[in-house]
């Protein structure tokens, strides 16, 4: 820690120390060696060091687009963080939805806005942007209303925050976040342009071939070769077995016997 030239208070809190002298507070986090100053009156500790003091409580945001995804990674990872930080969860707002729906729409979106204007909350933790939407005026609206309310929004992934340290909106953590945003949006918009473009091509090869099925052809086998595979099978079979002895012997399915029966 650089040599102070006046004699200051010293309050520790976990890896946080926070030393008071007449003029500044300067702030050491040891994870980093991070260094803040801010200029204060004599005898007086900013407010946002006073807060820095007590436990900050955060609400984790997790999201995933379809109910066969779990977010059990979501969950685990944001937990971690915020033991390592010593962040209280207070609550955890989780649904299985489009990023691409209205907020509206969004139940976990309208139960976190309404807990955050109602409960005293320091932040809102996600794992990444498009946790909040891949909707991108959706998504500022939702960065909008948590701005309003004081309450800092922080996605693991970046290690970005959308207030600064006064409670102000961090204009770079704005710029960055939007862009982020945009070519999210972007991705969505060109999964289903490249859908609706095979889409469009199936139907126009299934004009020209009425017999051809929608998604991957399943692979078949011709005769020759279901004579080589199930050559002990066919052996067996012409010499009068019955189908449940033969898959007793060979262990073949029956669907697969009565399938090469047609070839003795």
């Amino acid at each position: 820690m650089p040599h102070l030239k006046e004699q200051g208070i010293v309050l520790k809190l976990g890896d946080a120390v926070i030393i008071t002298i007449p003029s500044k507070v300067e702030r050491e986090v040891s994870s980093g060696k991070i260094w803040l100053q801010f200029y204060r009156k004599e005898g007086e500790l900013p407010l946002l060091y006073q807060k820095d003091l007590i436990m900050k409580k955060v609400c984790l945001l997790l999201r995933c687009s379809t109910s066969a995804q779990d977010y059990e990674y979501q969950r685990s990872t944001l937990t971690s963080l915020c033991e390592k930080n010593g962040w209280e969860i207070i609550s955890t707002f989780e649904n299985k939805v489009s990023g691409a729906k209205k907020n509206e729409e969004r139940q976990e979106i309208v139960e976190l806005l309404d807990f955050v204007k109602h409960n005293e909350v320091d932040a809102v933790v996600a794992t990444e942007v498009s946790r909040l939407g891949r909707n991108t005026m959706e998504a500022l609206k939702i960065i909008e209303s948590l701005n309003e309310n004081k309450v800092n929004l922080y996605f693991a992934n970046y290690n970005i925050e959308t207030l600064l340290p006064d409670g102000s909106v961090n204009p770079i953590a704005h710029l960055l976040l939007t862009i982020c945003l945009e070519i999210s949006s972007y991705e969505r918009n060109l999964i289903r342009y490249r859908m609706k473009v095979g889409y469009e091509d199936y139907l126009k090869r299934r004009k020209e071939n009425p017999t051809l099925r929608l998604g991957r052809q399943g692979y078949k086998k011709d005769e020759q070769t279901y004579r080589d595979d199930y050559a002990q099978e066919l052996s067996l079979l012409r010499k009068g077995i019955s189908l449940r002895n033969v898959q007793k012997i060979t262990g073949t399915s029956l669907g697969t016997l009565q399938k090469i029966k047609q070839y003795l």
